[in-house]
């Protein structure tokens, strides 16, 4: 190399200065592009080994804590990753002791997908590069819940043909018991119903309804119904078993000394599963509960009749329930027809009672309804779906729709499984976002149970409908 640049020098010194100089700028231009386009080879080639690396960054959520630890594959040179802040993501990066890994942390705040650069500090040699650089993407998907509120359409009455049935998006109630002469207290009743998101993505109106009755002589009435989704008139369907049942219930149990007569004898022999008490309470409930359930599905066929419909346009399930306390116990029974839940529950027994059991129908999530024919075909249909019982005490008396029991006990089998009750009862009241605080008298319940029905639970957007005697 020595001798080549002095054998050039040698030669230039017989040339001008003009010459001299327009060689050296020559060779200087030349020689530096040479040199340049090795250097940016170079560099290319290690820009393509960084992007070749297998990296990869798990998706984020919204409201959802956030920890993943992102590894890269090299020993290129020092290396940093940047493009995330607390203040704005609600994520930071920190590079970890090995070098090469960062750990992205936090809860993210905002959705969408943002761009971070992977910077190797590569000695290049090139003014303009001192970097290889690599584009990565982090994805931060939005809050589900944020998604079906945003999507929230409000019942369009002026659209929906007549017989519009109105009905309110939401509906609750608290009846207060007061205390007995001897200031005992006594048990209230809560219930509340919502308008689900998956009515309220398409504008459609609520379908459940459910109606609450305490009566001076101590009888307590209560009934829900989910109204078919896929029945046009549901709405009003559930509305009139509701309606219907419990007035006729209420008109039965004005003067019922008889009947109350042979609770008691009942309660005498409650252990002999053929005593004629236990056939005569029976025969009381078949009369009282039954019928009610009968004149609802009667009712909903006249209703169908006057407007010229088919009756299954009204399809509707039905959950009712009379309970009382006597000095041997709480008398309580049921009629059951359709899916949802009706449960005694004792957290201090640590029991859990179905009062009746949940109908499937012939495919997947389907059901009955109380417009169906077979439901009263004959008296043995009509009792089984009768229950009754005597217990000395219970925490609470639930009946809901599947719009509550499909998201907080997944299946029908977990309905007998108590520590899901108990996980139920403990939800309630210690929420955090929204308690509900089953005390004495408290009549905030009824708003504090109408909060509580907005949680969430992927999936599981329909209309709810919880009652609750406590």
């Amino acid at each position: 190399m020595e001798t080549i640049f002095s054998y050039i020098i040698e030669k230039m010194k017989a040339e001008s200065e003009g010459r001299k100089k327009a060689f050296l700028d020559f060779a200087y231009d030349k020689l530096i592009k040479e040199f340049d386009q090795s250097l940016m080879d170079k560099y290319i080639v290690k820009q393509n080994q960084v992007n070749q690396l297998s990296i990869a960054i798990p998706n984020a959520s919204v409201k959802k804590e956030y920890n993943q630890i992102i590894q890269v594959p090299s020993d290129l040179g020092d290396v940093e990753l940047i493009g995330l802040t607390d203040e704005e993501h609600g994520l930071s990066i920190q590079k970890q002791e090995d070098g090469k890994s960062f750990a992205i942390k936090g809860t993210p705040k905002v959705a969408g997908t943002f761009d971070l650069i992977l910077r190797f500090r590569y000695e290049s040699l090139l003014p303009d590069r001192p970097y290889i650089e690599r584009k990565l993407q982090i994805i931060i998907n939005p809050d589900p819940r944020q998604i079906s509120d945003e999507r929230t359409i409000p019942t369009n009455w002026e659209t929906i043909p007549e017989p519009k049935y109105f009905k309110e998006d939401t509906q609750a109630e608290y009846i207060i018991v007061k205390a007995n002469n001897n200031g005992t207290p006594q048990n209230d009743m809560v219930a509340a119903s919502k308008r689900g998101r998956s009515h309220g993505w398409d504008g459609k109106p609520r379908d459940d309804h459910f109606k609450l009755k305490y009566m001076d002589n101590g009888w307590y009435i209560m009934a829900v119904a989910d109204g078919a989704g896929s029945a046009k008139f549901s709405r009003e369907g559930s509305r009139i078993v509701c309606d219907t049942a419990v007035d006729y219930i209420q008109t039965q149990l004005i003067d019922n000394s008889k009947f109350e007569e042979n609770i008691h004898l009942y309660e005498l022999s409650k252990d002999d599963s053929e005593s004629e008490a236990r056939k005569l309470v029976g025969d009381d409930i078949y009369k009282i509960v039954g019928t009610a359930a009968y004149r609802a599905h009667c009712a909903i066929n006249r209703e169908a009749q006057e407007k010229n419909v088919p009756s299954k346009l009204y399809a509707t399930t039905l959950l009712l329930t009379i309970c009382k306390k006597f000095s041997c116990g709480w008398f309580i029974a049921s009629f059951w027809v359709g899916d949802g839940a009706i449960c005694l529950y004792d957290k201090n027994a640590h029991t859990a009672k179905l009062l009746g059991v949940p109908d499937e129908g012939e495919f997947a999530g389907q059901t009955r309804f109380l417009t169906m024919p077979e439901i009263f075909k004959d008296a043995t249909s009509l009792y089984q779906r009768l229950r009754f019982n005597i217990v000395p005490d219970f925490t609470a008396l639930f009946l809901m729709s599947d719009g509550v029991s499909d998201p907080m006990f997944e299946t029908d089998a977990n309905l007998n499984n108590v520590d899901k009750w108990d996980e139920l009862w403990d939800n309630l009241q210690n929420n955090p976002e929204s308690p509900v605080h089953l005390i004495d008298d408290n009549e905030a319940a009824k708003d504090e149970l109408l909060k509580w029905l907005d949680f969430w639970v992927a999936g599981h957007h329909d209309d709810r409908t919880i009652a609750i005697l406590y």
